[in-house]
C-alpha cells in the first residue's frame, strides 16, 4: 500500500491543511484507538503536545476520536516528546500520542505515535492504522455506553522531571554552575528550567514565553545565536538549546561556541566506555554524522553503525544490535538505558555529569575530535524531484567521484519539510564548496523544470 499520511516521523503538514486537519486527527484517533483496544482492562491513551496554536485543534480532534473508540484519554498539556514516550510506558497506557512538528515553524504541526513499550510505531503498524482509517467510515467502534472519558493528567510534568533526575549520578549536583537554557518557546518551557534549578544550578532561561506562534522562531537548537549571546553576556558555564519538542539538544560552550550532536555523542561515548557501560561494541549514528566521529569511536575500540537519517532508524538499529548509545548530528541522542527515544534534557544531564566530575570547561570536554570540513545546504522545492532521473543522476555520480577517498556527498529529501538536503564533507574546503555549489545548482534547475 502506498503511504499517504505517515512519513519518516509520524504525520507532518501545515496546520489546518490536509493532512494536518481536525478531520484527519479525528479519524486517526478513532482508527488507532480501535486497533489498540486490547485485553479487558480500561484502555488508555496519553496525549501530549507542544505550544503551537494548531495544537489545541489537533489535540481535541484526537481526543474525540479516541473517546469514540472507547479509550480513556489522559491529557498532559505541553510536555516534551520523550515525556510522552516515558509516560506511555510508565502509566501502562496502550498508546501514546505527541502533537508536534519538532523544529519546524509554528504553521506546521505533526502527530507522532508510541506503542505501549514507549517506542515509536513500526512502519507496519502505521500502515495498519492508515488502512483502518480508510475502512472505518463515519462510525466509531464503541457503543454509546462504552464511550471513553478524558481527563487532565496533572502530574505529568513532575513525574517526568523526577525520572530525569534519577538518571543523574547520585552524589552529584549542579551547585555553583551557571546554565543558560533556551526552550525554543516550546514544550519544555516549564520543565527544563525547573529540572536544572532543582539539581542546584543557577538558571538563566530564554525561549520560555510561548504564544502559539513563536515556537522555534529565532530561538532553540536550530537558531542558536540567541543563546550564544546569552552565554557570553552572563558568563555561563554552558548553554543548553532545545528544539520545539525537546527531543534534540545542542550545547554552547563557555566561549559561546556551538557544540553539535556529534560532539555530544562522542563525549558520552568516551565517558560511558571508560566506565564499561557501552553495550553492543559500538554506537549508532546516521549518514550525516561527521567522519571525524567515526574515527574517534574506532579509536575507543568501538564500531560506529550508520543508518538513514531519522531517530527512529537509529533506535531500530540499536534494538537490533543490543546497543545503548545512538544519535544524530542534529542533536537527537538516544540513551536506551534511560529512554526509548531521543531526549535533549537527558543527553544534557549526561554531559553535565561529566562536567561536574572533570572540572574542565565545556570548550575542552566537548571538542573530543576534529571534524572533517562539512557543510549542509537545503534546496527548497515546490514538488517532488527525481534524484535518480537523467537530469541529476550524472551530476551526482560525477561529483561523488570527485570526492572519492577525500570525502562524502549525501543528497536526500527531507522527511519533514519540502527540501532536498545536500551534505558535502571533504578534506579540502575549496573542493567542498565547488561540489556543494555544483550539486545544489543542478537540483535547483531540476526543481524549476518540474
Amino acid at each position: 500500500m502506498q503511504r499517504r499520511l505517515f512519513g519518516t516521523d509520524g504525520i507532518r503538514g501545515r496546520g489546518n491543511t490536509y493532512p494536518m486537519t481536525a478531520e484527519v486527527a479525528l479519524g486517526l484517533g478513532r482508527a488507532a484507538g480501535s486497533l489498540f483496544r486490547r485485553g479487558d482492562h480500561q484502555n488508555r491513551v496519553v496525549i501530549g503536545k507542544d505550544t503551537r496554536l494548531s495544537g489545541y485543534m489537533i489535540e481535541n480532534a484526537l481526543t474525540a476520536g479516541f473517546l469514540s473508540a472507547g479509550m480513556r484519554v489522559m491529557l498532559t498539556g505541553p510536555v516534551p516528546t520523550p515525556a510522552v514516550a516515558f509516560l506511555t510506558r510508565s502509566l501502562r497506557a496502550d498508546i501514546g500520542v505527541m502533537v508536534s512538528a519538532s523544529h519546524n515553524p509554528f504553521e506546521d504541526n505533526g502527530i507522532k505515535l508510541f506503542g505501549p513499550d514507549g517506542f515509536k510505531l513500526s512502519d507496519a503498524l502505521e500502515d495498519e492504522i492508515e488502512a483502518q482509517m480508510a475502512s472505518m467510515g463515519e462510525n466509531g467502534e464503541a457503543p454509546a455506553g462504552e464511550i471513553g472519558r478524558a481527563m487532565r493528567y496533572e502530574d505529568a510534568r513532575g513525574r517526568y522531571v523526577e525520572n530525569l533526575k534519577s538518571s543523574f549520578p547520585r552524589g552529584l549536583d549542579l551547585a555553583g554552575r551557571k546554565i543558560v537554557v533556551d526552550c525554543a518557546n516550546g514544550a519544555a518551557y516549564h520543565i527544563a528550567p525547573e529540572l536544572f534549578f532543582e539539581l542546584g544550578a543557577e538558571v538563566i532561561s530564554i525561549g520560555v514565553t510561548p504564544d502559539g506562534r513563536n515556537i522555534n522562531a529565532n530561538c532553540g537548537s536550530t537558531y542558536p545565536s540567541a543563546i550564544q549571546a546569552a552565554v557570553r553576556e552572563h558568563g555561563a558555564d554552558v548553554g543548553i538549546a532545545l528544539d520545539g519538542d525537546a527531543d534534540r539538544v545542542v550545547l554552547i560552550d563557555e566561549k559561546g561556541q556551538l557544540v553539535d550532536g556529534d560532539q555530544v555523542l562522542a563525549l558520552i561515548t568516551r565517558s560511558w566506555a571508560a566506565e564499561g557501560r557501552v553495550q553492543g561494541g559500538g554506537i549508532v549514528a546516521t549518514l550525516m554524522s561527521n567522519f571525524g566521529l567515526e574515527g574517534f569511536v574506532q579509536g575507543l575500540g568501538l564500531q560506529l553503525h550508520r543508518t538513514k537519517v531519522g531517530d527512529r532508524y537509529v533506535v531500530e538499529r540499536m534494538r537490533e544490535g543490543g546497543l545503548n548509545v545512538g544519535g544524530e548530528q542534529s542533536g537527537h541522542v538516544i540513551l536506551s538505558d534511560f529512554a526509548t527515544t531521543g531526549d535533549g534534557l537527558l543527553a544534557a544531564l549526561q554531559v553535565l555529569a561529566v562536567l561536574c566530575r572533570s572540572e574542565r570547561p565545556v570548550s575542552e570536554l566537548c571538542r573530543a575530535f576534529t571534524p572533517l570540513p562539512q557543510e549542509l545546504r537545503n534546496v527548497r522545492i515546490a514538488s517532488q524531484v527525481d534524484l535518480t532521473g537523467p537530469a541529476l543522476d550524472g551530476v551526482l555520480q560525477a561529483n561523488a567521484a570527485r570526492l572519492e577517498g577525500r570525502g562524502r556527498l549525501v543528497v536526500r529529501p527531507s522527511g519533514t519539510e519540502p527540501l532536498i538536503r545536500v551534505m558535502v564533507e571533504a578534506d579540502d574546503e575549496t573542493l567542498l564548496e565547488d561540489v556543494l555549489s555544483t550539486v545544489t545548482a543542478a537540483i535547483e534547475q531540476a526543481a524549476r523544470a518540474v
